[in-house]
């Protein structure tokens, strides 16, 4: 009787006290180091803390310290100022009213965009180490056996923090996959897995590139992978997981580019642990893409489908979270499996449509789900 792991897409709420000091630094506010660095030790304990209460059996930092998924490389890399153009999702201008509700309603999160205005280098300043740390002793403290750790893929970097540098996308690319090659190793280095976030496989498309063909966005995302893989030329793929959404928002989502069409370009990927979203109901059908390509999907893969949404407060019924493991483990077997989240509970600090303790309550779900699927495995 296999048992199936059971791991989610990295980031989850963060406390108040938390968010304050983020926003605090985030408005360049005189900001004490040392209280800073202690609320982060805290939190990340504490967040690891709940993951294991809940069973989750990979458990990630929350992405406690970061401001968001992508932003924070503008903190820990030199070569961003000023603002980027903001650019609303096409889904979301279709339906204008329903646009200016989001907005209207703090359902928008708000931070700082800069763009590339010099070159991409890392700062000397320890926040990487400051994770590693705060994320092991965490594991060692709650007893969780093994770890992760999120960081931005050259390709969402250059979603939202666009450049007004280099001379080209590619060029701007291969800046970013040589700065943050070292970001990946390190990770990799403290005997962590690495995720890298690439939601702009697919929610770049109808955000960044609506005025392109489909089979003309393949090509950029399949140029994005390119250079992720560039710098990830020294880590074992074993390591590395690869997470793909189309927007971690409650829409229509009527824009999304297809799974059936960047499933070649994903599985590309120098990743052994492939994320994506199957919960929400935009996506829920796409499991019978992998059904159909079933031939190719490499047989090193393993299968991380989000068998829990991050979008609403619906907690899944264990059940329901057991068929759509199910679905997988039919496909590829239970031992290339595991189950996760569609996206994010924290993608941006102090912003989520999920309340905390629901997240949590998702999560034990989740776990509850993926015993029932093991046993019947």
């Amino acid at each position: 009787m296999p048992e199936i792991e059971v791991t989610h897409v990295g980031s989850l709420p963060r406390t108040q006290e938390v968010v304050d000091f983020i926003f605090a630094r985030e408005r360049q506010e005189p900001c004490d180091q040392a209280a800073f660095d202690a609320a982060m030790t805290k939190a990340v304990s504490g967040t690891v803390k709940r993951q294991v209460d809940a069973g989750v059996t990979i458990v990630s930092d929350g992405e406690t310290s970061k401001i968001s998924y992508a932003t924070y490389v503008k903190d820990r890399y030199t070569g961003f100022s000023g603002d980027s153009p903001r650019n609303a999702p096409a889904d979301l201008k279709l339906y204008p009213t329903f646009l200016k509700r989001l907005a209207e309603s703090g359902g928008t999160p708000k931070y700082a965009r800069p763009m590339c205005t010099g070159e991409v280098r890392p700062k000397d300043n320890g926040e990487l180490e400051k994770d590693i740390a705060n994320l092991k002793a965490a594991m060692t403290a709650h007893g969780a056996p093994r770890g992760f750790m999120n960081a931005a893929s050259p390709g969402v970097i250059s979603l939202f923090l666009q450049n007004d540098f280099y001379p080209s996308r590619v060029a701007y690319l291969a800046a970013l996959a040589d700065a943050m090659r070292a970001e990946y190793e390190a990770i990799v280095g403290a005997g962590l897995d690495l995720q890298l976030d690439c939601p702009d496989l697919a929610l770049s498309r109808h955000m960044l590139f609506n005025d392109l063909s489909d089979d003309e966005f393949v090509k950029i995302a399949a140029s994005h992978v390119e250079a992720l893989n560039h710098a990830l030329e020294n880590v074992d793929p074993a390591k590395v997981r690869i997470h793909i959404c189309w927007g971690n928002y409650e829409g229509p989502h009527v824009c999304d580019i297809g799974m059936d069409k960047v499933f070649s370009t994903l599985m590309s990927a120098r990743a052994r642990y492939v994320l994506f979203e199957t919960s929400n109901p935009r996506h829920a059908h796409e499991w019978t893409v992998f059904r159909d390509r079933k031939t190719e999907i490499p047989d090193d893969k393993i299968l991380v489908p989000g068998v829990v949404d991050t979008t609403t407060n619906f907690v899944e019924h264990p059940e329901v979270v057991a068929q759509r493991l199910d679905r997988f483990i039919g496909i590829v077997g239970a031992d290339r499996v595991i189950a996760g989240s569609d996206c994010g509970f924290g993608t941006f600090a102090g912003f989520g449509a999920v309340d905390p303790e629901i997240a949590y309550a998702k999560l034990a779900a989740l776990s509850e789900g993926a015993a029932i699927a093991g046993q019947r495995a």
